[in-house]
């Protein structure tokens, strides 16, 4: 490890390497957005919002350093949707087969980039 904590790993097969702190997951949450919304488990969250039916906002403990990074959503409505990206939150929509919104009652995202 480097003195800013970097680590670098070398692959399976000995040829190439991986930054270990580039690949870790900067934030995650797994929740229920049904009725008075609950967060089951999470990392690097600062806040959950429910803005109406089918519309959340996750806000991190530890913004990102731009709004760049790479969002891995689960939910089992039938579409979701990233609605907007910032250094501070992200905002989703849970929606039906006719594409209205609607709460859903589990909800996984994982976040990776650059933390500010």
């Amino acid at each position: 490890m480097n003195s800013t904590g970097q680590t670098t790993i070398v692959g399976e097969g000995g040829t190439t390497t991986t930054n270990l702190q580039q690949g870790l997951c900067k934030s995650w949450i797994q929740f229920n957005g049904t009725s008075t919304i609950s967060t089951q488990d999470s990392f690097n969250r600062g806040g959950l919002t429910d803005n109406g039916t089918g519309d959340y906002t996750l806000t991190f403990t530890n913004n990102m350093n731009n709004d760049d990074y790479h969002v891995a959503l689960g939910m089992n409505s039938k579409q979701s949707l990233l609605n907007a990206l910032t250094t501070s939150t992200v905002r989703v929509i849970a929606e039906n087969d006719s594409g209205s919104a609607n709460d859903t009652s589990i909800a996984t995202l994982g976040v990776h980039g650059d933390l500010a």
